[in-house]
């Protein structure tokens, strides 16, 4: 069983959660547990900012059988009524029954009850080190943190492309992952398209998970932006290879930090990279475009409408409304004659905020129906991604092929 702690947006996570793994199950706002065949990859999923396995023993043995030297110790204390005092405690009092068995453990500080994610990434609490360790207590139940969201990593990749263009919108990249995670389990190598690929953030987290990105724009500037920016990428990430291959490889090709890999395996991942990382991205109306086959996944952030800093009045959102319907519905209409039943189709449409402080989304869902599609109103409500006060939220819609 492993544990999930749940991103801000904890539906939404949620929902990624369920669409990948088994069991899945909600523990509290913050929390959830899932089976999974194979050890889940942090890396993989935008909306969990730590993953944890369950501990078979007592923190205290655990702790006691790591590697000698020193260990690095935080607690995360999840339980209802916890304090930063009390879990601080907790970790002090195991640092003094192992100070007593000549074990050197520091302590990392926190004024919460949980540490966050960026100070479990600073300190090494990523689950890569076996004695820089991070804890979560929940009741009398412990996990050990296997995996902490590499949040560093996130903003460098959206920050340092080289073509961005913030009057089209910024798509997150951690949204991106979770819309491509909506459509389920998909096997490596899956074609997924994006009809409105604009500077191809999914693209590029497509290209990252190994998927084959297809990417379409009815913008020619967009299509270029998008070129630009994969290439970056993947020049960017085969230089890091190479980086590690030179740096943890001998002469015959055998690398040190992993012994499981010999160098006939490291070359054929090399090989790999390159294929499995090649990409399509053309110019094209999402209404009329003709798509290449097979298309096995389709995620998407459609067409938002115009950006906005206020409150539409009345007569400027149903004009909005009008406008982002047609292309939306269009499209949903063009791709419907060109994918195979069973395709799922994720993609994140419009709503606004109103001065209730609801947002309105658009009324289409009967029309979506309509044309073929089987509609996932699970969590509908939930899958709402908007922050504090933002105008024009993403209501996130999952479909499959009838």
């Amino acid at each position: 069983m492993y544990l999930a702690i749940l991103g801000r947006q904890s539906d939404i996570s949620l929902a990624e959660l369920e669409a990948q793994f088994y069991h899945v199950k909600k523990l509290t706002p913050s929390l959830a547990t899932f089976d999974a065949d194979t050890p889940p990859d942090i890396n993989r999923l935008g909306g969990s900012l730590k993953l944890a396995c369950k501990l078979s023993q007592s923190p205290l043995k655990y702790l006691s059988s790591l590697p000698a030297g020193k260990i690095t110790l935080g607690i995360s204390n999840y339980t209802p009524g916890a304090s930063a005092k009390s879990s601080q405690l907790e970790a002090l009092k195991l640092k003094k029954i192992l100070v007593r068995h000549d074990r050197s453990v520091r302590v990392v500080e926190s004024k919460s009850t949980v540490l966050s994610t960026a100070t479990s990434l600073h300190n090494g609490l990523s689950g890569h080190n076996d004695r820089k360790v991070e804890l979560i207590k929940l009741h009398n139940t412990w996990y050990r943190v296997i995996g902490v969201q590499d949040i560093d990593a996130y903003a460098h990749r959206d920050q340092a492309r080289p073509a961005r263009d913030a009057k089209v919108g910024m798509l997150p990249p951690k949204l991106a992952q979770i819309l491509i995670n909506l459509c389920g389990p998909l096997t490596p190598g899956s074609t997924i398209l994006d009809p409105f690929c604009g500077t191809g953030v999914l693209l590029q987290e497509a290209l990252l998970m190994g998927y084959h990105p297809y990417g379409t724009d009815i913008s020619d500037r967009m299509v270029k932006y998008s070129e630009k920016n994969l290439e970056w990428l993947l020049k960017a990430r085969n230089n890091n290879l190479k980086q590690f291959l030179s740096e943890h490889c001998d002469q015959r090709g055998a690398c040190s930090s992993e012994p499981r890999n010999d160098g006939r395996e490291r070359e054929r991942e090399e090989s790999n990279l390159f294929q499995i990382n090649a990409f399509q991205i053309s110019q094209g109306d999402a209404t009329l475009f003709s798509w290449n086959s097979p298309i096995d996944a389709v995620a998407c952030e459609g067409y938002l409408g115009q950006p906005m800093s206020q409150i539409p009045a009345k007569i400027k959102l149903k004009q909005q409304q009008q406008e982002c319907s047609s292309i939306i519905l269009g499209f949903l209409r063009n791709l419907s004659k060109q994918i195979q039943p069973d395709t799922p189709v994720v993609i994140a449409i419009p709503a606004w905020l109103r001065n209730n402080n609801e947002y309105e989304r658009l009324n289409i869902l009967d029309e979506i129906t309509s044309m073929g599609y089987n509609v996932n109103n699970k969590s509908r409500e939930g899958l709402l991604y908007a922050r504090t006060g933002q105008i024009v939220a993403r209501d996130i819609i999952i479909l499959r092929k009838k």
